[in-house]
């Protein structure tokens, strides 16, 4: 059984995930490292600040990986996706990054291993970097690492994220208007996380489906209107959009053919977390003021 004086590393610690991952286990009492590219960063020297060990290296380099992992209890393990285009990687960088940090455990003796995913994942969805992460799991599980996978649903800061489709006229996104997904705050990911490492008895071995609230396009539209003042109005991506864009046109295929976007028991895992949010209280946390600030853009 660990005790909350060990070491866990946290991969992709200055972004949404890892960051409150990070935050989340310091606040719970561990010691947390993170693997950083820049110890000279302005979200790196947060972390410092706030307690966490920062160790340089990248994914890519396995030598640094081994460094970073050398007498950690616990891994955190994310890694940057294509369609986060800015890094420049592709779905097989991406695999090659989250099998390597893998094998690096493995190799160190990690006695628990954390690798993040997608909600309701499965084989043969067509989307790359479902695919990719499809391929991680199934290195974790044949690892013999003793692992828990957890599966986040759609980011409710996703809706921030410019071009995503809210705009003051109007409200797009990936399901129908009476279609129903599950959404988590990002913060809340690294609170589940944090149990998931406290008690691993309960899950090495599992994957947990992590959501927090359950909402139509059409709930999504009338609770951002209420909460910012503004009156907006959902539709599904337009043919145009999808038309433009073969991974949005995947997605929207995956989404009504599967129930996979609603596979979280939001009731048990709000017992596990009780701050667990709902979009109405992300909203009142923040989200709305930043909806607002997207609008005045």
């Amino acid at each position: 059984m660990a005790t909350k004086s060990e070491v866990v590393l946290v991969l992709g610690a200055t972004g949404q995930q890892g960051g409150g991952t990070a935050r989340a286990l310091v606040k719970d009492g561990w010691r947390v490292r993170a693997l950083v590219r820049d110890p000279a960063s302005t979200k790196a020297r947060e972390l410092e600040a706030a307690g966490v060990e920062l160790v340089r290296g990248d994914m890519g380099d396995r030598a640094s990986l081994d460094r970073a992992v050398a007498g950690a209890y616990g891994v955190f393990s994310i890694q940057p996706a294509s369609p986060q285009v800015h890094y420049g990687l592709t779905d097989d960088d991406e695999v090659r990054f989250g099998t390597s940090i893998a094998d690096a455990a493995k190799a160190a003796g990690v006695k628990h291993f954390v690798y993040t995913s997608v909600l309701g994942l499965r084989s043969g969805t067509e989307v790359g970097h479902f695919e990719s992460k499809w391929r991680i799991e199934e290195h974790v599980r044949a690892s013999g690492l003793r692992a828990t996978i957890v599966r986040p649903g759609t980011f409710m800061e996703l809706l921030l994220v410019p071009n995503m489709g809210l705009t003051p006229r109007g409200f797009q996104f990936f399901m129908q208007p009476d279609q129903s997904m599950q959404f988590i705050a990002g913060e809340d990911i690294g609170v589940l996380t944090a149990r998931v490492f406290a008690d691993p008895r309960t899950y090495v071995g599992t994957t947990l489906e992590l959501a927090g609230d359950s909402l139509t396009g059409n709930a999504l539209a009338e609770k951002i209107s209420r909460a910012t003042g503004t009156s907006i109005a959902y539709s599904r991506f337009p043919p145009e959009v999808l038309a433009a864009s073969p991974m949005l046109r995947k997605l929207v295929k995956l989404i009504d053919e599967s129930q996979a976007f609603e596979s979280a028991d939001i009731p048990a895992l709000r017992r596990l977390a009780p701050g667990l949010l709902t979009f109405d209280a992300w909203l009142e946390r923040g989200g709305a003021a930043a909806i607002r600030e997207r609008f005045a853009a």
